[in-house]
């Protein structure tokens, strides 16, 4: 292709379309990562709510622990690529929360967050 200023766009062009779909190839491998995105979450959330009583105690995230929760960890970090938040939040039992720290702070920025937070109860007067 000659060295024009059409030609000039279509390779810029061309370039961000590799770009974009270089991002959305990331983005599915990170789908299968343990954390679920904020929305899927919430959507898994409420439908667990159907299905168990609201006074259920919720189990600890920790695989093969079956202690009910205790604490919410919440850490806020900046994403790998500098555009944007990433929010990974646990509900975790009293042993796997004494064992817990911040893993993101090499990403931490003006917003960064690392809370532990007790588990609201049912009949809690915090409870709104």
């Amino acid at each position: 292709m000659a060295d024009t200023k059409r030609g000039r766009d279509k390779k810029a062009r061309d370039a961000d379309d590799r770009q974009r779909e270089r991002e959305l190839e990331q983005a599915r491998d990170r789908a299968d990562e343990d954390e679920p995105p904020r929305d899927e979450r919430d959507a898994d959330e409420s439908h667990a709510d159907e299905d168990e009583p609201s006074d259920s105690p919720r189990e600890c995230h920790r695989r093969g622990c079956d202690e009910p929760a205790a604490f919410v960890v919440l850490e806020r970090y900046q994403e790998d690529t500098g555009h944007g938040a990433v929010e990974a939040e646990a509900v975790l039992c009293r042993e796997h929360t004494a064992k817990e720290s911040p893993t993101n702070l090499d990403r931490s920025y003006a917003d960064y967050v690392f809370r532990v937070e007790p588990v609201p109860r049912p009949g809690d007067p915090d409870e709104a």
